[in-house]
């Protein structure tokens, strides 16, 4: 696919607040016929620039009321060891991301859990059945001041 002009980061931006726009009203909010517009989204799903669509839903309403932000360091950085912790987090539905960092510590988890009892179940039967975690600390979310799903549009 060619690089993304202006009239894609449009579509994309408001698919990303609102996914169940029809067509017609997608098209009417980035300005062109319905046609074209639909054009563009497909190229756009064909190219893997649109992945899937999700719907929001409010953690606590679906009863997790615990977010907690973990910091994970490895004791060694071979790949088995890496692959192992990887494939091993890739598997646990209560780690909603996992992301590679640099600096002190290696990856950075994002979990939800019901509540404190559930989180400590987790670390005892979850993480710690993972080998070759060297440190765990663990940031508890107790409010959130921004969450956003709208990509800011690159500069360029």
């Amino acid at each position: 696919m060619k690089s993304l002009d202006a009239k894609d980061f449009q579509i994309i931006r408001e698919l990303q607040k609102d996914a169940r726009l029809t067509n017609t009203d997608l098209a009417a909010r980035v300005n062109l016929s319905p046609t074209p517009c639909l054009r563009r989204v497909r190229l756009l799903e064909e190219a893997g620039v649109i992945t899937g669509y999700s719907a929001n839903v409010a953690p606590r309403a679906y009863g997790l009321t615990i977010t907690a932000f973990i910091r994970i360091s490895l004791e060694r950085h071979d790949h088995h060891v890496v692959q192992r912790f990887e494939e091993r987090v890739r598997s646990i539905e209560e780690i909603l991301d996992c992301h590679l960092l640099t600096g002190e510590a290696d990856y950075l988890l994002r979990v939800m859990v019901a509540d404190l009892e559930a989180y400590e179940e987790f670390v005892r039967s979850r993480l710690h059945a993972i080998p070759g975690i060297s440190s765990i600390t663990t940031s508890f979310v107790y409010g959130t001041v921004k969450s956003s799903r709208v990509f800011p549009r690159p500069e360029g």
